[in-house]
Protein backbone atom coordinates (compact mmCIF):
# COMPACT_ATOMS: atom_id res chain seq x y z
CA UNK A 1 0.00 0.00 0.00
CA UNK A 2 1.52 3.63 -1.16
CA UNK A 3 -0.25 6.48 -0.41
CA UNK A 4 -1.41 8.76 -2.80
CA UNK A 5 0.08 12.65 -2.61
CA UNK A 6 -1.00 15.58 -4.34
CA UNK A 7 -0.61 19.55 -4.41
CA UNK A 8 -2.78 21.68 -3.58
CA UNK A 9 -4.38 24.71 -5.31
CA UNK A 10 -1.50 27.71 -5.05
CA UNK A 11 -4.13 29.88 -3.28
CA UNK A 12 -3.30 27.03 -0.16
CA UNK A 13 0.17 26.52 -0.37
CA UNK A 14 1.21 29.20 2.54
CA UNK A 15 -0.70 26.75 4.53
CA UNK A 16 -1.04 23.39 3.29
CA UNK A 17 1.94 20.90 2.21
CA UNK A 18 -0.31 18.73 0.53
CA UNK A 19 -3.35 16.23 0.97
CA UNK A 20 -2.81 12.51 1.30
CA UNK A 21 -5.15 9.67 0.10
CA UNK A 22 -4.82 6.20 1.43
CA UNK A 23 -7.57 3.47 0.64
CA UNK A 24 -6.27 -0.44 1.86
CA UNK A 25 -8.38 -3.54 2.35
CA UNK A 26 -6.80 -5.09 5.65
CA UNK A 27 -7.01 -8.93 5.84
CA UNK A 28 -8.19 -10.11 9.47
CA UNK A 29 -10.38 -9.61 12.23
CA UNK A 30 -11.58 -6.09 12.32
CA UNK A 31 -9.18 -3.96 14.70
CA UNK A 32 -6.99 -6.63 15.24
CA UNK A 33 -4.09 -4.73 13.34
CA UNK A 34 -2.84 -2.08 15.32
CA UNK A 35 -0.70 1.21 13.44
CA UNK A 36 1.50 3.27 15.86
CA UNK A 37 2.07 7.02 15.14
CA UNK A 38 5.13 8.45 16.61
CA UNK A 39 4.77 13.03 17.07
CA UNK A 40 5.80 14.27 14.21
CA UNK A 41 5.35 18.36 14.43
CA UNK A 42 2.88 18.36 11.38
CA UNK A 43 -0.09 19.31 12.27
CA UNK A 44 -3.65 17.51 10.14
CA UNK A 45 -6.96 17.48 9.53
CA UNK A 46 -7.70 13.58 9.16
CA UNK A 47 -10.99 12.14 7.29
CA UNK A 48 -12.06 8.55 7.89
CA UNK A 49 -15.10 8.13 5.30
CA UNK A 50 -14.82 4.22 5.00
CA UNK A 51 -14.79 2.01 8.27
CA UNK A 52 -14.52 3.63 11.46
CA UNK A 53 -11.04 4.12 12.96
CA UNK A 54 -10.43 3.76 16.66
CA UNK A 55 -7.03 5.77 18.49
CA UNK A 56 -5.47 5.40 21.62
CA UNK A 57 -2.56 6.98 24.10
CA UNK A 58 -0.14 4.67 26.36
CA UNK A 59 -2.20 2.29 28.04
CA UNK A 60 -5.70 3.90 27.73
CA UNK A 61 -8.74 1.79 26.12
CA UNK A 62 -9.13 2.13 22.41
CA UNK A 63 -12.15 4.71 21.25
CA UNK A 64 -13.71 5.93 17.51
CA UNK A 65 -12.20 8.78 15.98
CA UNK A 66 -14.51 11.43 14.67
CA UNK A 67 -15.18 11.23 10.58
CA UNK A 68 -13.11 14.41 10.29
CA UNK A 69 -10.48 14.44 13.46
CA UNK A 70 -8.09 17.73 14.03
CA UNK A 71 -4.58 16.73 15.14
CA UNK A 72 -2.72 19.26 16.36
CA UNK A 73 0.30 19.26 18.00
CA UNK A 74 1.02 16.01 19.38
CA UNK A 75 3.91 14.77 21.84
CA UNK A 76 2.99 11.55 23.04
CA UNK A 77 2.61 8.14 20.72
CA UNK A 78 -0.69 7.26 19.09
CA UNK A 79 -1.99 3.83 18.24
CA UNK A 80 -4.36 3.37 15.85
CA UNK A 81 -6.76 0.41 15.08
CA UNK A 82 -8.30 -0.01 11.83
CA UNK A 83 -11.23 -1.68 10.32
CA UNK A 84 -11.27 -3.71 6.96
CA UNK A 85 -11.71 -1.29 4.43
CA UNK A 86 -9.65 1.53 5.42
CA UNK A 87 -9.56 5.27 4.11
CA UNK A 88 -7.84 7.65 5.00
CA UNK A 89 -7.53 11.59 3.60
CA UNK A 90 -5.59 13.76 5.71
CA UNK A 91 -4.88 17.70 5.09
CA UNK A 92 -0.95 18.69 6.47
CA UNK A 93 -0.41 21.96 6.95
CA UNK A 94 2.80 24.12 7.21
CA UNK A 95 3.35 25.11 10.52
CA UNK A 96 1.15 27.56 11.20
CA UNK A 97 -1.64 26.65 9.01
CA UNK A 98 -3.91 24.70 11.23
CA UNK A 99 -3.52 27.48 13.41
CA UNK A 100 -4.80 29.55 10.11
CA UNK A 101 -7.97 27.52 9.73
CA UNK A 102 -9.19 27.11 13.05
CA UNK A 103 -7.77 30.58 14.77
CA UNK A 104 -8.04 28.39 18.21
CA UNK A 105 -4.83 28.52 19.80
CA UNK A 106 -2.69 25.31 19.25
CA UNK A 107 -1.42 24.85 22.71
CA UNK A 108 -5.34 24.34 23.89
CA UNK A 109 -5.03 21.27 21.36
CA UNK A 110 -2.03 19.86 22.70
CA UNK A 111 -2.17 15.88 22.19
CA UNK A 112 -5.93 15.86 22.33
CA UNK A 113 -7.66 14.81 18.95
CA UNK A 114 -10.90 16.81 18.57
CA UNK A 115 -13.73 16.45 17.08
CA UNK A 116 -14.08 18.98 13.60
CA UNK A 117 -17.32 19.71 13.69
CA UNK A 118 -17.34 20.93 17.25
CA UNK A 119 -15.09 23.83 15.94
CA UNK A 120 -15.69 23.84 11.76
CA UNK A 121 -19.64 22.96 12.28
CA UNK A 122 -22.08 21.65 9.57
CA UNK A 123 -19.48 22.25 6.49
CA UNK A 124 -16.80 19.65 7.68
CA UNK A 125 -20.02 16.94 8.07
CA UNK A 126 -21.19 17.78 4.74
CA UNK A 127 -17.66 17.04 3.50
CA UNK A 128 -17.23 13.91 5.32
CA UNK A 129 -20.65 12.53 3.60
CA UNK A 130 -19.31 13.46 0.41
CA UNK A 131 -15.94 11.74 0.76
CA UNK A 132 -17.99 8.52 1.51
CA UNK A 133 -19.95 8.95 -1.64
CA UNK A 134 -16.47 8.96 -3.40
CA UNK A 135 -14.68 6.28 -4.75
CA UNK A 136 -11.44 7.93 -6.24
CA UNK A 137 -8.85 9.52 -4.39
CA UNK A 138 -8.64 12.25 -7.38
CA UNK A 139 -11.93 12.81 -6.37
CA UNK A 140 -11.50 12.92 -2.72
CA UNK A 141 -8.70 15.55 -2.84
CA UNK A 142 -11.27 17.44 -5.31
CA UNK A 143 -13.61 17.53 -2.16
CA UNK A 144 -11.08 18.32 0.44
CA UNK A 145 -9.80 21.28 -1.45
CA UNK A 146 -12.62 23.06 -3.00
CA UNK A 147 -13.85 23.23 1.07
CA UNK A 148 -10.11 24.17 1.91
CA UNK A 149 -10.48 27.14 -0.58
CA UNK A 150 -14.19 28.51 0.47
CA UNK A 151 -12.33 28.28 4.26
CA UNK A 152 -9.10 29.86 3.74
CA UNK A 153 -8.49 33.28 2.97
CA UNK A 154 -5.35 33.60 0.57
CA UNK A 155 -2.58 35.54 2.45
CA UNK A 156 1.09 35.55 2.35
CA UNK A 157 2.82 33.47 4.90
CA UNK A 158 4.38 36.07 8.27
CA UNK A 159 8.10 35.68 8.93
CA UNK A 160 7.03 34.00 12.09
CA UNK A 161 5.76 31.33 9.79
CA UNK A 162 8.56 31.07 7.78
CA UNK A 163 10.70 30.68 10.47
CA UNK A 164 9.01 27.96 11.49
CA UNK A 165 9.12 25.75 8.23
CA UNK A 166 12.48 26.55 7.86
CA UNK A 167 13.34 25.17 11.16
CA UNK A 168 10.82 22.06 9.84
CA UNK A 169 13.45 21.57 6.42
CA UNK A 170 16.27 21.37 8.61
CA UNK A 171 17.77 24.78 7.34
CA UNK A 172 20.81 27.08 8.64
CA UNK A 173 18.04 28.66 11.68
CA UNK A 174 20.27 26.69 14.07
CA UNK A 175 19.08 28.46 17.18
CA UNK A 176 15.87 29.71 18.93
CA UNK A 177 17.96 32.54 18.71
CA UNK A 178 18.63 32.64 15.18
CA UNK A 179 15.02 31.75 14.28
CA UNK A 180 13.26 34.67 16.56
CA UNK A 181 15.98 37.19 14.72
CA UNK A 182 14.79 35.75 11.03
CA UNK A 183 10.80 36.51 12.28
CA UNK A 184 11.60 40.25 13.09
CA UNK A 185 11.08 39.18 16.76
CA UNK A 186 12.63 38.91 20.98
CA UNK A 187 13.27 35.69 21.86
CA UNK A 188 10.46 35.64 24.53
CA UNK A 189 8.16 36.86 21.78
CA UNK A 190 8.89 34.11 19.35
CA UNK A 191 8.38 31.85 22.27
CA UNK A 192 5.11 33.34 22.91
CA UNK A 193 3.98 33.40 19.32
CA UNK A 194 5.02 29.48 19.35
CA UNK A 195 2.66 28.52 21.84
CA UNK A 196 0.01 29.94 20.26
CA UNK A 197 0.85 29.02 16.31
CA UNK A 198 2.60 25.99 17.05
CA UNK A 199 1.26 24.58 20.17
CA UNK A 200 4.55 24.17 21.92
CA UNK A 201 7.75 25.83 22.77
CA UNK A 202 10.06 26.58 20.09
CA UNK A 203 12.46 24.31 21.76
CA UNK A 204 9.92 21.54 21.91
CA UNK A 205 9.15 21.70 18.53
CA UNK A 206 12.86 21.62 17.34
CA UNK A 207 13.17 18.64 19.69
CA UNK A 208 9.89 16.72 17.78
CA UNK A 209 11.50 17.50 14.39
CA UNK A 210 14.65 16.08 15.16
CA UNK A 211 13.34 12.96 16.42
CA UNK A 212 10.76 12.54 13.66
CA UNK A 213 13.45 13.17 11.59
CA UNK A 214 15.48 10.26 13.36
CA UNK A 215 12.79 7.11 13.30
CA UNK A 216 11.94 8.54 10.00
CA UNK A 217 15.54 7.65 8.66
CA UNK A 218 15.31 4.53 10.38
CA UNK A 219 12.71 3.24 8.52
CA UNK A 220 13.90 4.02 4.97
CA UNK A 221 17.18 3.10 6.21
CA UNK A 222 17.17 0.47 7.92
CA UNK A 223 20.75 -0.93 7.92
CA UNK A 224 21.91 2.19 9.33
CA UNK A 225 22.72 2.17 13.06
CA UNK A 226 21.53 4.36 15.50
CA UNK A 227 24.95 5.64 16.09
CA UNK A 228 25.37 7.07 12.91
CA UNK A 229 21.60 8.29 13.07
CA UNK A 230 21.95 10.26 15.96
CA UNK A 231 24.88 12.11 14.53
CA UNK A 232 22.71 12.74 11.50
CA UNK A 233 20.14 13.97 12.84
CA UNK A 234 21.70 16.53 15.08
CA UNK A 235 21.75 14.65 18.43
CA UNK A 236 24.72 14.69 20.77
CA UNK A 237 25.54 10.92 20.94
CA UNK A 238 22.61 7.81 21.01
CA UNK A 239 21.72 7.92 24.88
CA UNK A 240 20.52 11.68 23.88
CA UNK A 241 18.28 9.89 21.14
CA UNK A 242 17.41 7.18 23.69
CA UNK A 243 16.46 9.99 26.14
CA UNK A 244 13.69 11.57 24.10
CA UNK A 245 12.57 8.07 22.32
CA UNK A 246 11.19 7.20 26.07
CA UNK A 247 10.20 10.77 26.45
CA UNK A 248 8.42 10.69 23.47
CA UNK A 249 6.89 7.19 22.59
CA UNK A 250 7.89 5.50 26.28
CA UNK A 251 9.68 2.80 25.10
CA UNK A 252 13.26 2.17 23.18
CA UNK A 253 14.21 3.26 19.24
CA UNK A 254 14.82 -0.36 18.70
CA UNK A 255 11.28 -1.19 20.10
CA UNK A 256 9.68 1.61 18.00
CA UNK A 257 11.17 0.81 15.02
CA UNK A 258 9.72 -3.38 15.15
CA UNK A 259 6.43 -1.69 15.54
CA UNK A 260 6.21 0.69 12.83
CA UNK A 261 8.19 -2.25 10.01
CA UNK A 262 4.89 -4.48 11.18
CA UNK A 263 2.22 -1.78 10.90
CA UNK A 264 -0.59 -2.62 8.62
CA UNK A 265 -0.33 1.10 7.70
CA UNK A 266 3.12 2.09 6.38
CA UNK A 267 1.95 6.37 6.39
CA UNK A 268 4.79 7.25 8.65
CA UNK A 269 7.55 5.65 6.16
CA UNK A 270 6.60 8.10 2.99
CA UNK A 271 5.69 10.95 5.75
CA UNK A 272 6.12 14.30 3.68
CA UNK A 273 7.01 17.75 5.49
Amino acid sequence: MKPDFYAVHPALRPFVSHIMVVQVQLAGPAYSRVAPFPPTPQHSLNFYPADATKSRQGKQPFAELPACTIVGPQTTKVELAMGPQHRFVTVAFHPGGLFQLLRVPMHELLDVPLNAADILGRDISEVSEQLKAASHSLEMKGIVEAYLLRKMKPAASSPFVQAARLMMSGSTLSTIDQAAAFACLSTRQFERKAKEVLGYSPRLFARIIRFSKAYRLKLNQPDTTWTAISYQCGYYDQMHLIRDFKEFTATTPTIVAQEMRHSPLKVQDDLRM
